[in-house]
């Protein structure tokens, strides 16, 4: 299980996986947000067990502000409900609805990927920045002629995407470090709205 790492910042993130926190840290650069500390959870299913580890670090009382992002995957609504009870279990305020903050202390945030209603995942987000291209077709003749239907299609177009790129070993999240995606795309506005806001 993944540990939090010690507090040392009033504005908290939580987020799944390094993917993700490396994602978020290019965003929050990007809005030049350097007061966010970013918190690795791990997977969906650390996610309870982290949190309840992070509520008891000596100075957590100094947080003002938590936001929480995760993958809906197959469903956003039971993602929510997912996070609404572990932070119910760990004594903390629990919003009604994604992308809708609950006052504090400490005011808390959820971002359900990829746009707090519907299935998928960051990378179902990121697709979205290059549908309609070239590319994006290219991407649709590649996986026809080599007959491949991926189970995870985002995960896997955008995998292909990166192929393209000066260096397309790395991953999502170190794309964005590398500028990769354009965080000023409208397809992130919602994401920036949430950042901004913590």
């Amino acid at each position: 299980m993944a540990l939090p790492d010690t507090i040392d910042e009033e504005i908290q993130l939580l987020v799944e996986g390094n993917d993700q926190r490396n994602f978020f840290e290019a965003l929050a650069k990007h809005l030049s947000k350097p007061d966010i500390q970013m918190q690795n959870f791990g997977g969906v299913n650390e996610f309870h067990g982290f949190l309840s580890g992070f509520v008891r670090i000596s100075n957590f009382a100094k947080v003002r502000s938590i936001g929480i992002v995760r993958d809906a995957e197959t469903s956003a609504g039971a993602a929510f409900q997912s996070v609404q009870l572990a932070l119910k279990k760990a004594g903390l305020p629990v919003p009604t609805h994604a992308g809708q903050p609950i006052s504090g202390p400490p005011m808390i945030s959820v971002f359900i990927l990829p746009d707090n209603r519907q299935p998928g995942m960051l990378e179902t987000l990121l697709c979205q920045t290059f549908a309609e291209t070239a590319e994006d077709r290219c991407i649709d003749a590649y996986f026809a002629c080599v007959g491949v239907t991926p189970h995870r299609r985002a995960k896997a177009r955008v995998r292909a995407w990166l192929a393209t790129k000066p260096e397309p070993h790395v991953s999502v999240g170190v794309a964005a470090k590398k500028d990769y995606w354009n965080l000023k795309d409208t397809v992130f506005a919602d994401l920036r709205k949430f950042l901004s806001a913590l």
